[in-house]
């Protein structure tokens, strides 16, 4: 990637969006808003100097459906399967995310087990993430890296491992609808943890078979290298959080920092980088891979007994009432901070909040596009909106 164009016109690829000559003979290209390429109905407008970027301007809101104002008029109990379909990837986190949030206004008690669960299918779900992440950034790469492919076919047949243990919890295998104020509608069937066993053994195993293919790949890192360079100052500025933010060299995870669910009871590893271009963002990604492995396999043989639903029982949806109060309550899923802020007191005598916002992290990641595009290539441009694995679903929300 060069430079040269960029600091010709005048731009600082990191700060400055719009100090360049308006006369110069630039060319505008939109790209997207179409699923391939930009992870979900993104456009980005390009100005190019030739091949180089020297200014580029997102839009998002394709896929807005007014989930914050839709929540306002449904009851507590009726929002989950509504955000499981934000960060579409991640499912799971969503429900738990949304759920604490209510538990915190509502002042629901989760039980020990519960929180187990919980704990177990976000680190399962970071697992399903990670490497539907992986399999599609070497479908960015194109035909050129040789394996790209590949890639894609071999992470996607190992989450299927992942997606078959969910459904037999669940019985779904996408939008699951388990999670609930006070714990799980849903607990583990008989010979589901030696099911986890050998399916985090098969994943573990090929571990090794997705570096060769990807961080050991001669074209991969020619293609990330140095691409996209995200500082550690900007990416705080921006409220950037998770993989990208630690791929900067921030060494920061709510999972260890501000402990949720059960991630009190056990020590997470949290895995950083200094570089904070695309491949290390990639570093990060697949050694939180390894790490949540070894964290899932504790979980699930650690499970205690116990209930797995606690607070009131749940007989009816318009059960859980709650007057005036204000509640935030943030986790760490695959892509970062997801929160949840509420107030209560809302329609249905209570039974509904009466405003909810939710911060997405994948509207922060997109927030740093401009700044990362800039003296890149067009070629460039794919390789870091998918280093940045943003879900449009809860960007758009």
């Amino acid at each position: 990637m060069t430079l040269a164009s960029a600091a010709r016109l005048g731009v600082d690829p990191h700060r400055d969006l719009t100090d360049y000559d308006p006369e110069a003979d630039l060319m505008v290209l939109n790209m997207g808003p179409q699923h391939p390429s930009t992870h979900g109905v993104f456009r980005v407008k390009l100005y190019l100097d030739g091949e180089t970027i020297v200014r580029a301007v997102p839009y998002v809101g394709y896929l807005h459906r007014g989930v914050e104002k839709l929540l306002e008029e449904l009851t507590f109990v009726q929002a989950t399967p509504i955000v499981d379909k934000n960060d579409y990837v991640s499912p799971m986190t969503n429900e738990q995310a949304i759920n604490m949030a209510f538990e915190a206004l509502l002042e629901v008690e989760v039980p020990r087990r519960a929180r187990y669960m919980r704990t177990l299918f976000a680190e399962m779900s970071r697992i399903s993430s990670h490497l539907l992440w992986l399999a599609t950034f070497g479908i960015d790469m194109g035909g050129a890296l040789g394996g790209g492919t590949t890639l894609f076919l071999h992470c996607f047949r190992e989450r299927e491992y992942i997606l078959d243990l969910f459904e037999l919890v669940t019985g779904a295998r996408f939008h699951y609808n388990t999670h609930t104020i006070g714990g799980n509608r849903h607990d583990i069937p008989a010979g589901w943890a030696k099911r986890v066993h050998e399916a985090l053994d098969l994943i573990a195993s090929r571990v090794d078979e997705y570096l060769d293919l990807s961080t050991k790949n001669a074209i991969f890192v020619a293609r990330t290298r140095g691409v996209g360079t995200l500082p550690a100052k900007l990416a705080l500025e921006l409220g950037i959080t998770g993989p990208i933010l630690r791929a900067s060299g921030v060494d920061h995870d709510l999972r260890r920092d501000a402990p949720f669910h059960a991630y009190d009871e056990i020590d997470v590893k949290v895995q950083t980088e200094q570089a904070g271009d695309c491949l290390a963002r990639a570093h990060v990604r697949i050694r939180e891979l390894s790490e949540s492995i070894r964290l899932s396999k504790l979980l699930v043989d650690g499970l205690p007994e116990g209930p797995i639903c606690g607070g009131r029982p749940i007989k009816n949806p318009t059960q859980f009432k709650a007057k005036d109060g204000q509640a935030y309550v943030a986790l760490e899923t695959p892509r970062g901070e997801l929160g949840t802020y509420v107030i209560g007191g809302g329609g249905n005598k209570g039974a509904s909040p009466y405003r909810l916002k939710i911060r997405p992290p994948s509207l922060h990641a997109l927030a740093a596009m401009p700044y990362l595009l800039v003296g890149g290539t067009i070629s460039d441009a794919v390789v870091i909106l998918g280093s940045l694995d943003p879900i449009m679903g809860e960007a758009d929300r």
